[in-house]
């Protein structure tokens, strides 16, 4: 048995990992098998059709392998029949927060046109063959029994099925029913969804399954699967085709890293989001935060600000370093971030420009944190965007809708173009204590994950906080020029940013995106922290 740790937004999902490091397998084997079961009980959150980020840590002392530490990035890429222009005369808006534009038909958002390639099947696969003890074949077994026995409809997976229209957004509910292969899985015999609590059963994408365990991968990306989902591509106007499948590849980085109050921390590389990690801890790491108080006025005004300086350096400055030139070692050095810090000192508030006020960028994603004693761990994020609402007849999954968030402007860092991933937010962070790993993060969230990541790494950095602690407590954002609040942050704090200046909102909820998962490993022990607004959980073996 492995000694370890899995934190997950699903139980089913952490389950599964456990029970895998008791059989004997490693942290790779358990993060790749709870994933698998993410993608069934979480169909609309993340799938083998989507696009994703994973941070490898396997030391040097664990006997499976000889030392690794790499982020596999996995984002999808932009169909070869994309062109720049083809979606600019539709643009109605921006989203708010500045990933994602609304188009007319909300072509980018749901149907054939919205979807990358799929990558996250592959990256999975890579993984396994790379860095697992076992094959991806023996850990498909507990997502296909779930795909094939059900599961119970949980409240998060019910909300967002009935989610309503937001700020021109498309109602959840289309992304169930307007394509007729997708609602004969979705819905009932008299139309109607399945409610909370009641089982749901995908046999098609268990029949799936069982096929790419026995064929193996290169089925979905060149063989008979691959030819089933190309057909139903070109008869329904998609933009993917059998080359874009064939074409798939994920890319091997190495971590960016940065100092952070004599900690070292580790990040994924471009088109992730890591890059604004490194550049918040930095501007951050010239104030006193603990002194301020968490959560106070001023820690929040400081914190906002570095957040709003780098969403701006992020709509501007940084994209897919295969087509857009990222001034990496500016963004990454301390001098900037010192002159950053002296902006804030000085009470300067950067503005964050948008093209309007639209919608938020959709925030359904989802993430696993594995880790075990000898301090062999993964974080990954994995999403389908908000899922194109599309599944090709027989074949039971759903695809990604990642076309959603390029700009439909030509010209501009996050522009379309063939064979482009769209920068992302994602972001699986490890914090390094005297060349060990000490903290392990990451979130879904949309926009919101590097901004939720920031504050779970100075929740655990300035304040001590345990996992659970730094995971629950309340949070914030500034991706516009608005502050954003939970219902827990003190309405005379609220006030006080106001009274400097600061647009607010407060949400209703006691917890907002990002769902924050991760675990701390302190001299050999494991703890760790699943956000308690979700259905989530950590637990150790």
């Amino acid at each position: 048995m492995t000694s370890g740790m899995v934190s997950a937004p699903q139980p089913e999902a952490v389950e599964t990992g456990l029970d895998i490091l008791k059989a004997g397998g490693n942290v790779v084997d358990a993060a790749i098998g709870a994933a698998l079961v993410q993608t069934v009980v979480d169909p609309q959150m993340c799938g083998i059709a989507g696009f994703g980020s994973m941070h490898l840590y396997l030391a040097d002392n664990d006997p499976t392998n000889g030392g690794v530490h790499t982020c596999i990035d996995f984002h999808g890429r932009a169909p070869r029949a994309t062109r720049p222009d083809m979606w600019e005369p539709l643009i109605l808006g921006e989203c708010e927060d500045g990933f994602g534009f609304l188009l007319k038909d909300q072509v980018n958002e749901i149907g054939y046109q919205s979807m990358t390639t799929p990558m996250t099947l592959l990256a999975f696969d890579e993984a396994m063959t790379r860095f697992g003890s076992r094959s991806l074949a023996d850990i498909f077994g507990p997502a296909i029994q779930i795909a094939e026995d059900g599961f119970l409809v949980r409240p998060a997976v019910h909300g967002f099925w009935t989610r309503g229209s937001e700020s021109g957004r498309v109602p959840r509910i289309r992304g169930l029913t307007d394509d007729p292969a997708t609602a004969k899985i979705y819905t009932k015999a008299d139309g109607s969804l399945y409610g909370i609590g009641e089982v749901f059963r995908n046999p098609d994408m268990g029949r799936t399954y069982r096929r790419i365990a026995e064929r193996g991968v290169a089925d979905f990306y060149s063989g008979e699967i691959a030819q089933q989902i190309a057909a139903d591509m070109a008869a329904n106007g998609g933009l993917l085709s059998l080359n874009d499948l064939q074409e798939c590849r994920t890319t091997d980085a190495e971590p960016l890293w940065t100092t952070y109050r004599g900690f070292r921390v580790a990040t994924n590389q471009p088109p992730g989001g890591g890059l604004m990690i490194v550049l918040m801890l930095n501007i951050l790491e010239n104030f006193d935060l603990a002194a301020m108080g968490h959560n106070s006025p001023d820690y929040i005004a400081t914190v906002a600000e570095a957040m709003k300086i780098a969403t701006v350096d992020k709509d501007n400055r940084m994209g897919d370093p295969n087509f857009f030139d990222i001034p990496l070692d500016e963004l990454m050095s301390k001098d900037y971030a010192k002159l950053m810090a002296d902006r804030i000192r000085r009470g300067e508030k950067t503005p964050v420009p948008r093209l309007n006020l639209g919608g938020a960028e959709s925030k359904e994603t989802t993430h696993i944190c594995v880790a075990d004693k000898m301090g062999n761990c993964v974080t990954m994020t994995h999403s389908l965007g908000s899922s194109s609402g599309v599944v090709t007849d027989g074949l039971g999954f759903m695809y990604n809708n990642c076309m959603m968030v390029f700009d439909p402007r030509p010209g501009h860092a996050g522009s379309l173009e063939p064979g482009k991933a769209r920068f992302t937010a994602l972001s699986p962070t490890i914090v390094f204590k005297d060349d060990k790993p000490f903290f392990l993060v990451g979130s879904p969230g949309g926009t919101t994950i590097t901004m939720g990541n920031l504050q779970a790494i100075l929740n655990v950095m300035d304040f001590d906080m345990t996992a659970q602690q730094a995971v629950s407590a309340p949070r914030f954002m500034a991706t516009s020029d608005k502050i954003e609040v939970t219902n827990r942050i003190f309405r005379s704090t609220e006030r006080e940013l106001r009274a400097r200046g600061y647009p607010t909102h407060r949400h209703a909820v006691s917890h907002m995106m990002p769902h924050l998962h991760g675990i701390r490993i302190v001299d050999g022990v494991l703890d760790g922290g699943a956000d308690p607004s979700n259905d989530g959980m950590a637990a150790q073996v």
